[in-house]
């Protein structure tokens, strides 16, 4: 950890409380004036730092800045890239996976200039409000053991956030996140595959959450998680963590328990479009592969799969 991250942390830890520069240049073994030049940078970077005679220094206005050092601490087993500006984080993992990438990587950006969605839609990004982020494994599984981390993406990314938060969102299947009847996160997995052997090389598992974001696009019913309590910094390794647990083994099931308990859509009528033709139904059930049950009027039941619908609630 540099230097200016642990004075950066040390004064959080102190909430209200003034930290004396003495105290810190101990603490670090370091002189006072090493001290200063480093509360001087991080005021320079927008973090507000009062200082005061015979008392030391405060944060007084802590940005929630995405932070290389809180990140990679959080995820040991894995690297971490922090990124200002990025087209898309997915976008970047599958330009460093043809590099040659080969082990964990979570890339997380303050900004998205073209995020990407589901279905080609465009995921709304903008600079400072949400968390861009995109982690990248290795599983080398069956593409059919694949099939399934879309699903568990979504269930991932909701307990992070209902563990560590107020907010209890809903999965409106596939695996959008949604709050108040809002869409709060969308998500969006890749796979990097071998065909010939049909294996799945490289997962690149896409999220997207509204933190603080207030004007969406007039085209956009989007909600935020705002004021959630948490930095995010701490949400996206709790994130990151659950991806980790649901792709170290493909073949449980049991993350079904919470996607199904977490539906949006059960019990309730939808709209579905399949093959260019729009169809009415009531959602009743989620099999086990993650394949929901409609059933219309006439009590016939069809299994819709992602990738062949859009649903919408009606």
């Amino acid at each position: 950890m540099e230097r200016k991250d642990a004075v950066l942390r040390r004064l959080r830890e102190a909430g209200d409380q003034a930290v004396s520069g003495q105290e810190l240049a101990e603490e670090l073994g370091v002189s006072r004036t090493a001290v200063w030049k480093m509360i001087r940078s991080l005021q320079n970077e927008g973090y507000e730092i009062g200082a005061t005679s015979n008392r030391g220094y405060r944060l007084e206005g802590d940005l929630d800045r995405l932070s290389q050092t809180e990140l990679q601490d959080g995820l040991p087993g894995v690297a971490v890239s922090v990124l200002q500006s990025v087209d898309s984080t997915n976008t970047e993992a599958k330009r460093r996976i043809v590099a040659g990438l080969d082990t964990p990587l979570l890339i997380v950006a303050e900004e998205q200039t073209a995020g990407r969605g589901r279905q080609g839609k465009s995921f709304y990004s903008p600079g400072g409000s949400g968390i861009y982020m995109t982690l990248v494994v290795h599983p080398d599984v069956p593409v059919t053991d694949a099939v399934s981390v879309t699903t568990r993406a979504s269930v991932a990314v909701c307990r992070a956030i209902r563990r560590l938060t107020n907010a209890k969102p809903e999965i409106k299947w596939v695996n959008d996140l949604y709050l108040n009847g809002k869409k709060l996160c969308g998500i969006l997995v890749e796979a990097v595959s071998d065909f010939e052997s049909g294996v799945t090389r490289s997962l690149v598992i896409g999220a997207g959450v509204n933190i603080t974001t207030e004007d969406f696009p007039a085209e956009v019913s989007g909600a935020a998680l705002h004021p959630c309590g948490v930095s995010r910094n701490r949400l996206i390794v709790e994130i990151a963590k659950e991806l980790l647990r649901e792709t170290d083994d493909l073949r449980d099931r049991s993350y079904l328990e919470d996607y199904r308990a977490w539906s949006l859509v059960l019990g309730k009528p939808v709209v579905y479009t399949q093959n260019g033709q729009k169809k009415e139904a009531v959602a009743v059930e989620i099999d086990d592969n993650g394949g929901l049950i409609v059933e219309n009027a006439a009590g016939e039941r069809t299994t819709l799969q992602s990738g062949e619908i859009s649903l919408r609630l009606q």
